[in-house]
């Protein structure tokens, strides 16, 4: 069996529902949640398992943080035959309503990434499938849903400083780093995309102002995390 040379995923026979999330360690959590969980490849910060849930066949795998390597995933992950993926990760709130613990439904995203600047005019858009974010938004009972910020840049510097007052006024409910790169790479493939989100901080909050009050291992996240897992796979294989 050949596999792709990044991901390390067989160029054919995947299965076509997939899970995507930006740590190694989140994929080895929602392995547990699968009934029949087998590793398939563990490489950079790719790792991914096959298993089955509620009786459908189901990939994970980790993409990392920004845009440009998890492209690199999303396209292998799409050239090997995924028709429906959800990402399922972590985001800043950009609203004062968005609140630690709490889950956001994207239904599309701002392109500040590198990667979609890359493969499409700049006026093409980042759209959540439909069909995907309502089973989302079903699954997950009330979460936030609306347009979320994806940035390349994590730590802001000194020199350009942060526009995420910018995008807070312009409604944006929450920033994080990969779901224009999913949305548009799926868009481009003829695939379906969708994003659920745990709320881990607010970069806007003067307790995380330059980042030192960021913790995302507190307890309230994690069990956010569960519940946004379980939500994404009903959801998958719905």
């Amino acid at each position: 069996m050949t596999t792709f040379p990044i991901t390390g995923l067989p160029r054919s026979g995947l299965a076509p529902n997939v899970l995507v999330v930006g740590d190694p360690g989140r994929a080895t959590l929602v392995a547990e949640h699968l009934d029949n969980a087998k590793p398939i490849d563990a490489r950079r910060e790719y790792h991914s398992f096959g298993g089955t849930y509620a009786g459908t066949d189901v990939v994970v795998i980790s993409h990392g943080v920004g845009s440009a390597g998890a492209g690199v995933c999303f396209s292998e992950i799409l050239m090997a035959g995924a028709t429906k993926i959800i990402r399922a990760g972590t985001c800043g709130g950009l609203q004062d309503s968005v609140s630690d613990g709490d889950l956001v439904v994207a239904t599309g995203a701002v392109r500040a990434d590198g990667y979609s600047q890359g493969v499409v005019p700049p006026e093409y858009p980042a759209v959540a499938d439909p069909g995907l974010t309502h089973a989302l938004l079903s699954a997950a009972g009330s979460p936030h849903y609306g347009i979320v910020l994806t940035s390349d840049v994590f730590y802001p510097s000194q020199v350009l400083g942060s526009n995420l007052e910018l995008w807070q006024s312009a409604n944006c409910i929450a920033v994080e780093m990969e779901c224009a790169a999913l949305f548009v790479a799926a868009s481009l493939a003829g695939a379906r995309a969708g994003a659920i989100l745990t709320v881990d901080g607010n970069p806007l909050a003067k307790a995380d102002e330059a980042m030192e009050g960021y913790n995302p291992d507190r307890t309230v996240v994690k069990d956010a995390i569960n519940q946004m897992i379980e939500t994404a796979l009903k959801a998958l294989t719905a």
